[in-house]
């Protein structure tokens, strides 16, 4: 049973030659007013924020450290900044003699 297959190009689609007719009922949807809320939307259940809610957890988990200004001077970047600490970091560590 050997059939013979017709080649194709590989820019050769398999899919009918015909296009398809724009159906009214397209997939876009018209754009809705961005200030108006969808009526599911209920503000008086929302409350009030809480301002600062997250702000522990926040510095919990940072390092952000400011400097004053005298001390900034003397460190152009967050670089010159761990190059110092880490110095004085092995410095701190060195046994008394």
């Amino acid at each position: 049973m050997s059939r013979t297959r017709t080649a194709r190009k590989s820019s050769e689609s398999s899919a009918s030659a015909k296009r398809r007719r724009a159906n009214g009922n397209s997939m876009k949807k018209k754009a809705e007013k961005r200030d108006e809320l969808r009526p599911e939307y209920d503000l008086s259940k929302l409350g009030a924020g809480v301002r600062g809610k997250y702000l522990r957890r926040y510095r919990a988990g940072t390092n952000l450290v400011l400097l004053s200004p005298d001390e900034a001077a003397y460190f152009p970047n967050e670089k010159a900044v761990n190059t110092a600490l880490r110095t004085l970091i092995r410095v701190a560590k060195r046994p008394r003699r």
